[in-house]
């Protein structure tokens, strides 16, 4: 088990434990890693030190194996959401970064309703539903991005 310090592009530190390097590189290859706190699909690895074992306190327990039906079950909720993703991406506009001053128009009139999608940031995220408008972070792999549009 690998324990990676990783790093969105927003400025978010988190860890990310893999079987290995190569799973680490697999999954960011193919856009499936994600920032927990934001979404922000662009993860780095981070410089650290490595741990040596000494033999000094308590042994760390052993990550439980993925059985076939875990593993199964992970693939359904993939594909799911990968339809999920799908779908939003061809039922809707893409308004980029302009997304939160689209939504404000719209919800004050300003334009015609529409089925939008872009990018905001937390603050501006906040700020939206703050005033009352209803928007969802919904994070888009970037393997994703190119082949769904």
């Amino acid at each position: 088990m690998k324990v990676f310090n990783l790093r969105c592009g927003a400025g978010h530190d988190f860890e990310g434990w893999f079987a290995s390097e190569e799973d680490f590189l697999t999954q960011q290859e193919r856009g499936l890693l994600s920032c927990p706190e934001c979404g922000d699909m662009q993860v780095d690895k981070m410089l650290s030190a490595p741990h040596i074992n000494l033999g000094h306190g308590k042994p760390q327990p052993v990550p439980a194996p993925v059985s076939e039906e875990q593993r199964q079950r992970r693939q359904v909720v993939q594909a799911m959401y990968e339809r999920m993703v799908q779908h939003v991406i061809e039922n809707t506009e893409d308004v980029g970064d302009a997304f939160p001053e689209q939504a404000r128009k719209m919800h004050y009139g300003e334009l015609d309703e529409a089925p939008i999608r872009g990018q905001a940031s937390p603050e501006e995220t906040d700020a939206l539903r703050e005033e009352g408008i209803d928007v969802v972070s919904l994070p888009i792999p970037k393997a994703s991005q190119g082949k769904l549009q």
